[in-house]
């Protein structure tokens, strides 16, 4: 085994077909693991998490969103049969040490260079432990050891008003002003929420912002929030809702479809939120709180986060 730093992998492994990744985050909650990598190529990622899926029983979701290619998965250890075009890519094992996410990924050929030498370029990584240098028919493996965040979802409504704004790009434009203060912006849901509430300002949504931190920069990122929505909202009924971690509980998720089919109360939303322990927090006023929720409730379904219902 080599044990590398991206520098030390950059150094070593510069050859043309190489392709470093750009980016890889790991969340953490229980025994629960969310990666997301940024790979090299747009559509090229779609083959892995496609191979990902066929191979390894600890993934327990994969998809792609243009070169984002998001894996959850659970702790544990498993040898995969890896097979050539069939099963060619998979990730063996998942852990937790300390504050570090360890996951390995196993390939054939063009898989396993993409395995630990082009992963291990990627911003964000720790440490690569290369267990074998693949490339051409050969078997590559290698352990990537990222630092261990937490997911922080951030439920956004009613910065808008009749006259002015749109609550999708404040919350986008925020999210990129964190971005560039060092807060790791992961995504942007725009949920559609009941389109007969007479409350609405006109397409009824509210907003769900992703993020990734760590344990001590939480409440920081959250009272920068706060802080960014009052110095640019235009209304006076702005709240946001906080969930952390990345199992959404079943009465949110009951809740986030009752608000997207039909009319809810502050009141309700707010003894669910008292419930489940979430922070539902007033910026310039409670009417928010209701859209807030139910973002947080349903950002992680797209298809139906985006569904109208009559």
């Amino acid at each position: 085994m080599e044990i590398l730093k991206p520098e030390d992998l950059k150094k070593k492994f510069n050859d043309p077909w190489i392709a470093p990744y750009e980016k890889i985050i790991t969340m953490a909650d229980g025994d629960l693991v969310e990666i997301v990598e940024y790979h090299p190529c747009i559509s090229g990622s779609h083959w892995l998490v496609n191979q990902y899926k066929n191979s390894s029983s600890l993934i327990l979701k994969a998809y792609r969103d243009g070169n984002k290619q998001v894996f959850l998965c659970k702790v544990g250890k498993e040898k995969l049969d890896f097979k050539a075009s069939v099963n060619a890519a998979g990730i063996e094992e998942v852990a937790i040490e300390d504050d570090f996410v360890k996951v390995v990924h196993g390939g054939l050929a063009g898989a396993g260079v993409g395995a630990g030498m082009c992963r291990g370029m990627g911003e964000g990584v720790e440490e690569v432990h290369l267990l074998n240098t693949g490339g051409g028919s050969k078997l590559g493996k290698a352990a990537v050891i990222t630092p261990k965040l937490k997911k922080l979802v951030i439920g956004v409504d009613d910065t808008d008003t009749k006259d002015a704004g749109a609550t999708w790009t404040m919350a986008h434009n925020i999210g990129m002003e964190l971005k560039k203060e060092g807060f790791e912006y992961i995504d942007h849901v725009i949920v559609q929420l009941y389109p007969h509430n007479p409350f609405k300002t006109q397409n009824c949504v509210s907003i769900a912002l992703t993020f990734a931190v760590k344990e001590e920069d939480k409440e920081k990122l959250i009272n920068r929030i706060i802080e960014l929505l009052k110095r640019d909202t235009l209304s006076n009924k702005t709240a946001i809702a906080i969930l952390e971690g990345i199992t959404i509980p079943e009465k949110l998720k009951e809740y986030a479809m009752k608000a997207k089919t039909g009319m809810v109360e502050i009141e309700e939303a707010e003894i669910l939120a008292k419930e489940l322990n979430i922070p539902l927090i007033t910026v310039t006023g409670n009417q928010g709180k209701i859209g807030a929720l139910a973002a947080i409730g349903i950002y992680n379904d797209l298809e139906e986060a985006v569904k109208v219902y009559y």
